[in-house]
């Protein structure tokens, strides 16, 4: 119980935008259900994907 703490705005506004890109990412199957088996290679799956997601937000 007790006092809720403070609201950033700030804060919450950025919260919000790494929330919503991880979102998306699960959007690629691949990515969702951690197809690829080594670290090395789920990394470049996520950077792709992430370059992807750039792309069409240009």
């Amino acid at each position: 119980g007790g006092r809720p703490t403070a609201f950033d705005l700030e804060i919450y506004r950025r919260r919000n935008t790494v929330e919503r890109s991880f979102n998306q990412l699960k959007g690629f199957r691949g990515i969702a259900t951690r197809y690829e088996k080594t670290a090395t290679s789920y990394k470049a799956a996520v950077t792709l994907a992430s370059l992807l997601l750039w792309a069409r937000s240009i």
